[in-house]
């Protein structure tokens, strides 16, 4: 390991200990149960984000050992599944001034679990997707579909009805200027490191913002699970997937666990 890389990932683990006591916070604020304390919520979930995206930009693309890797991903997993939950709450307070204590409850059950979510969950999908950048078979199915979808450009790819059509609008929305939903049941199940593969959802950015991207991915997953699927999102290792153009791409890769409206 370079110098650079060791003093890079002492950084990144110093800010991840850091989000230790700000989760706290977050914690003891929601255990009140009041909306009144939805600002500071949303103050502390902005530093969060701040400091995530500050790892992301700066330091994580110097991290080359997979120990590291692993290690880092996995924790920032867990924050990033924080914020997304937190906004989730903080929209629902805006709307409508007032939320049953289980919502609170089941955010803090999520504070308290954390060490067994970032050792089992969140090791295990970070776990995939370094399989997936580095393991050439497994990163050769995914390219193949990608250069599959990229020669029928905005052909739909199954009929297509309100779930696809509203997935297409939150992202267009959110900022993409490309999304496309691809089902092809012989290529979606190569990709076996998710159980029941259901679709792929690809979408890309003219832009070099990577949080713009992260952005969109999180816009889509929050949609997708309020309608009963379970979503993995591909954003830093999948970045760098050739097209042919000066662009961010980003996937979501769904399973099957659609519950009906």
């Amino acid at each position: 390991m370079s110098y650079i890389e060791e003093k890079y990932a002492e950084k990144i683990l110093a800010i991840l200990d850091n989000l230790s006591s700000v989760e706290q916070d977050i914690r003891e604020l929601l255990e009140e149960k009041t909306i009144k304390n939805s600002d500071k919520i949303a103050t502390l979930c902005a530093q969060c984000n701040k400091e995530l995206n500050l790892i992301l930009k700066k330091y994580y693309p110097e991290i080359k050992s997979l120990d590291y890797k692993l290690q880092i991903k996995s924790r920032m997993k867990f924050y990033f599944e924080l914020i997304d939950k937190l906004t989730d709450f903080i929209r629902s307070i805006e709307n409508f001034q007032k939320l049953d204590d289980k919502y609170y409850e089941l955010i803090i059950k999520f504070i308290y679990d954390k060490e067994f979510l970032i050792s089992g969950k969140y090791t295990d999908i970070s776990t995939q997707e370094l399989i997936i950048f580095y393991d050439k078979k497994t990163r050769a199915h995914l390219e193949e579909i990608l250069e599959k979808k990229l020669m029928i450009h905005d052909r739909a790819f199954f009929t297509i009805g309100p779930l696809e059509e509203e997935i297409k609008k939150i992202a267009t929305l959110a900022g993409a200027d490309e999304v496309v939903i691809f089902r092809d049941e012989e290529m979606i199940n190569k990709l076996n490191f998710i159980e029941h593969p259901r679709s792929l959802i690809h979408y890309s950015v003219y832009s070099e913002d990577e949080e713009l991207l992260k952005e969109i991915g999180t816009e889509i997953k929050i949609y997708l699970v309020s309608k009963g699927y379970e979503a993995m999102i591909f954003i830093t290792e999948l970045s760098d997937i050739p097209t042919g153009r000066e662009m961010l791409t980003g996937s979501i890769i769904t399973n099957a666990s659609l519950n009906p409206d």
